[in-house]
Formats: structure tokens, sequence, C-alpha cells
């Protein structure tokens, strides 16, 4: 793996990561490849561009885009700037946001890397008081909990790459419904009553007077403007990304991320320092399909060894639903305990992400079951495919993580396709508002306690590293390596499994997407295994795996947002979540 002390230019150094990884990928076995992003399109596009998002007014936006000509990028940069402002409690400009696009024409796909970084004064034990890790009611509103936001930067990076619609033109949506006004969701509000003992500390003014005007909460219904959101797109239209890493907006978010309780040590060079990192996706094969995700630091590798391990593991092809969903939830098992402890920053540990994914890895870790009262822990890749390195040199993960995240799929008329989550956090960051918009506090994504015992956790502290994240925007292609399915989801840790639920819904449950979304919820990581039992059938599926032994914990209020687009021989299917206040738009197909 490439040390980053031996490249001063960090994009250099991400560019030539990638270089290194789409050729590792291609030369691995029947588990990884990179033919969705290698293969020769099919000629046409016939089924018209569908976007799924968390809220319609960013799904209007998006259509209005793609109506004018634009790429699935610029329709998504145009969604994502509405949702920062009627969805601020899940994802903003004050957060992060990993995007993955499939550009068809080229047959390229490509990550965006937007994940907050610490800021060069982070320290290891930041996260801990008195030694010790804190709660997360304690870290919730903590500066140090701040990273420099990387949203902006994402959107500047992906449009100059595959923008077809003028810069200002994916703000004008938002920047109108800051001005004229917006209509207040019932997910907007369903956190104030949690923040209310935060908001009445007195530390955070301006966040009391936008969520809490007078002493009152918004109620949902309320038509609310945000002025100073408009303001500060506009300083974005005019300027770039410059405008919101330097200058007078820069300083105003350093001002507020240093402002106590646990003031953070951000600087303006860290603003200004801030770069999206461009990076391969990690891909594997699915039966006759490809799968491809995001990297570290997020957690897409997991969407590929969830599939694999249950295929490995499921041999019997008449098998009953339960008995698919026992063979799931172990598949997650094994692959969050293997996430939990190799995956982090990159450019900060070697990751061994091509051996996790290996076959021969996949096929010996699919022997390791463990029991269902069993606590799973991490398997050894290298015993698998490197002798000589041993997991155990890495120390035991202490990472929790928030559920303030937002998806989107978004496919235009051309076949061009992008998944992107995004998030600030947790419900509204770290509830410190400036300009208009929520800072986040993604830096909790770090494990709390820095080392365990003598060896160093592969997602600790570390000044300018970014934290590791479960977001899982997700694509998978067909043989020819056009778009077959697009998903991802909202929930801090549980994404992983919520997207890997609507994967093997539609391909092996026989699911269609909306089917696959509305199904029960099930989280297979650690010793527990959350059931959604308030969704329909999932009692039924908790009471069977107490039965069989698994320590069942019975969810009624899950947080996942997913937002999926399945793409038959008919047309697309699009599906949003019902937990939330998501839709579907569609743009038919052009009379032949």
């Amino acid at each position: 793996m490439l040390k980053p002390e031996r490249f001063r230019d960090r994009r250099l150094h991400a560019l030539l990561a990638a270089s290194l990884w789409l050729a590792a990928c291609s030369t691995s076995t029947d588990i990884a490849n990179t033919q969705a992003a290698t293969s020769s399109p099919a000629p046409g596009w016939p089924h018209g561009a569908m976007v799924s998002a968390a809220n319609p007014a960013a799904v209007d936006a998006a259509i209005g885009v793609l109506e004018r000509g634009g790429h699935a990028v610029d329709a998504a940069i145009a969604a994502h700037v509405v949702l920062g402002l009627v969805e601020p409690e899940s994802s903003g400009i004050g957060g992060s946001a990993f995007m993955l696009v499939h550009d068809r024409a080229s047959g390229r796909t490509v990550v965006f890397d937007g994940r907050e970084t610490a800021p060069g004064g982070a320290r290891a034990d930041m996260l801990t008081k008195n030694g010790e890790p804190q709660d997360f009611r304690s870290l919730w509103p903590q500066g140090v909990t701040v990273g420099v936001p990387g949203a902006v930067s994402v959107y500047e990076a992906a449009h100059r790459e595959f923008g077809r619609a003028d810069w200002a033109d994916l703000f004008t949506p938002a920047i109108r419904l800051a001005t004229d006004g917006f209509t207040v969701s019932e997910k907007f509000v369903r956190y104030n009553e949690m923040l209310r003992p935060v908001i009445e500390s007195g530390a955070f003014p301006d966040a009391a007077a936008y969520l809490f005007p007078e002493g009152v909460p918004v109620a949902a219904g309320d038509t609310k403007v945000n002025p100073a959101y408009a303001e500060t797109l506009r300083r974005i239209v005019a300027d770039g990304a410059a405008g919101f890493y330097t200058g007078t907006l820069a300083a105003a978010i350093v001002e507020r991320a240093r402002q106590a309780p646990a003031a953070s040590s951000m600087t303006l060079d860290d603003m200004a320092a801030y770069e999206t990192m461009p990076r391969a996706p990690v891909c594997g094969t699915f039966r006759r399909s490809t799968i491809c995700s995001v990297p570290p630091p997020s957690s897409g590798l997991a969407q590929i060894m969830i599939p694999a391990l249950y295929d490995e593991m499921q041999t019997d092809e008449d098998a009953s639903l339960d008995e698919k969903l026992v063979v799931f939830v172990d598949a997650q098992r094994l692959a969050y305990a293997d996430r939990d402890h190799f995956v982090g920053d990159p450019d900060f540990a070697d990751v061994p992400v091509e051996q996790l994914i290996d076959s021969d890895y996949i096929r010996h870790r699919a022997t390791e079951r463990f029991a269902p009262a069993d606590t799973p822990t991490h398997g050894d890749p290298f015993f698998v495919t490197e002798l000589d390195k041993a997991a155990w040199l890495r120390g035991t993960d202490r990472t929790m993580e928030a559920a303030g995240t937002t998806h989107l799929s978004i496919i235009d008329r051309d076949g061009n396709a992008v998944s992107m989550t995004a998030s600030v956090g947790f419900p509204y960051g770290s509830v410190r508002m400036t300009n208009g918009f929520f800072l986040n506090n993604e830096l909790t994504d770090f494990s709390q306690a820095p080392t365990a015992g003598a060896a160093p956790a592969v997602n600790a502290v570390a000044p300018r590293k970014r934290p590791r994240s479960s977001m899982s925007p997700t694509i998978v292609f067909d043989a020819n390596g056009d778009p077959l399915m697009l998903t991802g989801s909202a929930g801090g840790s549980s994404i992983v499994a919520y997207t890997a639920k609507t994967v093997l819904g539609v391909f092996d449950w026989g699911l269609s997407a909306q089917s696959a979304v509305d199904f029960p919820n099930i989280v297979a990581r650690g010793a527990a295994v959350g059931v959604e039992v308030s969704a329909s059938g999932g009692q039924a599926i908790a009471d069977d795996l107490t039965e069989r032994g698994y320590a069942v914990s019975e969810g009624r209020g899950e947080n996942s947002g997913l937002h999926v687009i399945v793409v038959r021989a008919d047309g697309m299917e699009g599906a949003a979540d019902s937990r939330r206040h998501g839709t579907v738009k569609a743009i038919p197909a052009a009379p032949k």
C-alpha cells in the first residue's frame, strides 16, 4: 500500500491509488472485477429517466434539470442542495457526501469522496473524557466533533468532470425555495423535542431561532424561509467551491466550530486544504451482474461481501424465505465484524480491500459462521491470502454511528447514473448553525477509543484523517455494463444492512423495488439481531430468529431511508422509503 507521506500532493496520491485499485480489481478472481467500469455500453437508452430522493421538492428540482438535458450529476447536485434546505436534520452543505457516478457514454464509474476531514489539530483522545469514551448525547453538540465539510467540494469536482448544465442553474430551485418558503415536513420537526435540552442550554442561538422561533418549535405544514441559506448559495454560485472554503463563509464555519462546548481546533488552513478525493469504486461479481460501491473510508466493500457470503452459505436452491433470512443474518454478522475491524481512511492505514473480497477468503470466511448465541468476531484475510500479515495487529474498534443521513438515486435519459449518500452525522449535525446551514458532527464516526491494548484502532482520530463511514451508495450492473439497480440508504451503521437487503430482495427473494424497500429491516451487527417488528411480517421474522437462538432486538422506529431504482426489460421501477418522506418521479422514454 502506498503511504501518504510519500506524496506532497494528496490529489496525485488519490489518482494514483485509484489507478492501482482498478488494476488490482481487474486481475483478481471472480469475486472482484471492474466489468461495469470498463464494458462498452449498449447503444441507446430506452428507459427514460428517474429520480428517487427523500423529499418531493428535491425530486422536482432534479427532474427539472433532467428535462432540460442535464447529466445525472447535475440533477444530483440540484436535489442535494434542496435537501440541505428542506431536510437539514439529515444532510447539507455543512456535511459530507459520497457520490458514485456511472457515465454511460464513456463506460466510466467513479467515486467522489467528500467525507469530512479532522482538523490539523485533532487529537487521538479528543472523543474521550477521563480516558473513557463519551456517550452519544454528550458528544452531539461538541465542537470537536465538527469535521471540515466536503459536500460543496464534491459538487464542484463532479460537475467539472461530468456536468452539462450551467453551474448557476443547479442552485436556482433551492435559492427560490429558501427565499419564497418551503413546506416543513413531519420529519423536519421529529427531532425537535429531542433537541430541546440542547437548545435550552443557550449555546446555539442560531439553531434556536430557526427551529424554535420565539421558543415555539416549528410545526409540520408551516411555510419556512431561510434567506441566509439563499445568500450562501449565491456566494457558491458566484465563486464556486472557493467561496465556501475560503473567505467569509470559511471564517464563519471556523468561528462557529471553535465555540463552546468543547471547541474545535479547526482553522482557516484546514478549510482551504480540503479536497474531494477521486477514487475507483470497489466492485465484485454477483451471479451474472456486477456490484460496485464506494471504497474506504466508507463501507461499500460490505455490499460485495454480504451477497458473496450469502451465496456461498446458501446451498439449497429450494430454501424457504425464513431459511434464506437466516443466511442473510449470518452473512451480515461476518461482514460487519470484518468491516468494523479493518476499514478506515486508506490514506492512513493499509485497508485490505482486495483480500476481504477475494473469492478464496469469502469461501473460507463462510465456514466461520457463528452460533446464534455467539458474538461474531473478525476473520483474518491475510491467513488465506498473505501469511506474512495478521489481523490481530489492529486494535479493537470502538466506533458508534448516528443516523442523520440521506440517499438519492438518479438515472438520466442517456442512462447515466448517480447513487449518492450524504450526511451531517447526528440529527441536525452538531446543532451549530451558521449562514443558514448546520455544521456536521461526523467526527463522532471515529473510534472513540484510539487503542485497544497496545494496538491502534484503524479508525482512530488523526489530523486531516477521514472517519470511517457506513454510507454505501451502490450500483448493480448487468452483463453489458449498463445500470441494473441503484440503491443506498440513510441509517448510521445500519446502512450496510438496509442496502444489502434491497439487493438480495430484488435479485434473490423475487421482490419488486418497492417491496424490497418495505421489507422488514434486519440488522445483524454484533451479538444482537435487530428486526423491524412494526413492518408487515417483521414480528414473524423476529419470532423465528428467536426460536433459532438469536438474540433478537425488536425495533419499531427504523431509520432507513432507502431510495432505489431497478431497471427491468420493460422499463424502470422506482422506490422510496415509506419510513421517511421520499418520492419517485420519472420522465418517460422518447417515442421511437
